[in-house]
This record gives structure tokens, sequence and C-alpha cells, in this order.
């Protein structure tokens, strides 16, 4: 099977992953393109480890095929492994290493010459801020700088697919803003995988992404137009002093607007929210409802997110 589209650098088509009677992924199709930051994002238990896991090779697909610019992945392939790096959610450091001696074994481990390991090991200390801790072992470093030589050690062979799982977990932050500028750095040169829980993050940094759920794509497009198609309007939170009932919220829902209560708050969502933000007052003032501040705002994509995925926390 040939690539696609020139500009298509992994192409997953239609993969589905089975562990005993429970299907963690069911028939994902994506297209990531050359250079781009692809945001992959869900709640827990959605099938985004697992979707990863297929991606580099770690774990073989019950069926569907994976092409990295053209060519099928097959699982513990080297040249697969080599052209991806992978920062886990979890920071895996050799504590009796120094930082410089972590990121020289790795590059060996990938078959770098030692002088090409050494020298990508001091271009990666010093752009992640850790020059200065380049002879001091992992286990005496910070959270945040653990962090940070985590994702050096996940670029220090130079790979052309990058995917960073939740990297600003644990991040101060000093190094939360050091790490997106870095990762904003990375593209067009790199082709980024981002997978993460904060909205904010991704809507900052990824050029698009796909939101998945019990195995399956439910969007995949550009965090702006996934709002503005999505993201059901403009949203107007509302300060209360005083108690909203339900002939209230009956009566503002009556106006096509979606209304929610809690903890003395009024939070609407809507088209053209605006042009009826006076005829909502008025009902408001008609029952003697007290209101404190009132924002308005756009949709996030924590907006969208949420109005695909729910709002129940899963285990």
């Amino acid at each position: 099977m040939e690539n696609r589209t020139p500009e298509v650098c992994l192409d997953i088509a239609n993969i589905a992953k089975s562990f005993g009677e429970v299907k963690a992924v069911d028939g994902i199709s994506l297209q990531v393109r050359q250079g781009e930051i692809f945001g992959l994002l869900g709640p827990n238990g959605a099938g985004k480890t697992t979707t990863i896991q297929m991606v580099c090779g770690m774990l073989r697909p019950d069926s569907g095929e994976i092409y990295f610019e053209g060519r099928r992945v097959q699982p513990n392939e080297f040249e697969m492994i080599r052209r991806v790096g992978v920062c886990t959610q979890q920071n895996i450091l050799w504590e009796k290493l120094t930082c410089r001696e972590q990121l020289e074994f790795i590059g060996q481990m990938y078959r770098l010459p030692a002088r090409s390991a050494h020298q990508r090991a001091m271009l990666l200390l010093e752009q992640l801020g850790l020059e200065n801790k380049r002879n001091q072992l992992a286990s005496h470093l910070s959270g945040g700088m653990q962090r940070r030589l985590n994702l050096a050690l996940a670029l220090v062979h130079d790979p052309d697919l990058v995917i960073l799982d939740e990297p600003e977990t644990g991040l101060d932050p000093q190094s939360r803003v050091m790490v997106r500028e870095y990762i904003h750095s990375l593209a067009r040169k790199k082709t980024v995988i981002l997978t993460t829980h904060n909205m904010d993050e991704a809507d900052r940094l990824c050029d698009r992404v796909a939101i998945i759920d019990y195995g399956h794509v439910l969007v995949a497009d550009t965090p702006e137009k996934l709002k503005r198609t999505l993201g059901e309007g403009d949203v107007i939170e509302m300060e209360l002093t005083s108690e909203l009932g339900q002939a209230v919220l009956s009566e503002i829902q009556a106006a096509e607007v979606q209304a929610q209560t809690s903890d003395h708050s009024l939070m609407l969502r809507g088209n053209a929210l605006i042009d009826k933000l006076p005829a909502i007052l008025e009902i408001l003032r008609n029952h003697g409802v007290q209101l404190g501040e009132t924002r308005m705002r756009s949709s996030t994509l924590e907006d969208v997110f949420i109005s695909l995925t729910g709002r129940r926390l899963r285990d």
C-alpha cells in the first residue's frame, strides 16, 4: 500500500486491539501529516495508550494496518524504533547515572557513535535548561527537572516521529512554559503526537486534534474548527447571590439556551447568546434573582471535549 498523499506521515487504517473481553481500540483510522503537532485526546480508558503502543510497534494490532511514510509498521522492528521517540507519562530514569550519562547511554543504545551521542546530549541539556545539571545524578533532580530529562531521552537519537504522553505532568509553571515552547519549536522539523488531559495545552500547541472514546475516533479537526462547530456557541457565567429555582431554568431553556447551576453560579451556553441576553436578564429580574459578576467567553476545547465524552469521571 502506498502513502495516500505526499503530506501524510502516519497513516492509521482501521486498527483494533482487544485484551480478553475488553476491546481497547475498535476501528481507529487517522492520518497525521508531516511536521504537524497532532493531539490525541480522550478520557481515561479511551484507548490512547494502546493506540500509541501500536504506532510504536510495541503491540501488534488484531486487525488493521499502520503505515509510517508509506512503510507498514512491524512490531519490534528496529528501523521503526530508531525513527520514533517516546516520552512516557511516567519518568524512566537511571538514578545512579548523571544527566549526561543517561543521554549518552540511550544514544548508544540507538546505535549512535559515542561522539554523536555526546554532542546530542550536550545540545539537549542546553535546550531544556539542564546544562548546569549535566554531571548531577537523576535521583538528585527536582520533579520538573526529571520530567525535562525524560523528554530529552526521547529525542537524543533525533527521531522523525515524537510521541509525548502527558509531557507537562509534574511541571512547575516555569518548566511548563519552557517545555511548551520547546515542543512548539519541534513543529515542521518533526512530526509530534501529543496526548494530554490539559485542553489548554492542546489548544495552544496542536495543529489538529482527535478526540477518541471507547476505542473510536469521535472527531478529528483543528481546535478552532471544533470549537466553532461543536462548542455549543458562546458561554456566559453568572454569579448568583440568591437561589435559582427549576421554574427559572425551564423558562431560560425554552429560549434555546442550555442553563446549568452549581455552587451559586449560573452557566449559559448557546448560539448567538449575546442576542438572547436581554431576554434572559428579563426572566431573571421577573423572578427576583440577584446577580453578581457576569463573564462571557467563547467556547473552549474543554467544552468540546466534555460535550463529546460527558462529565462522568472514569477509573
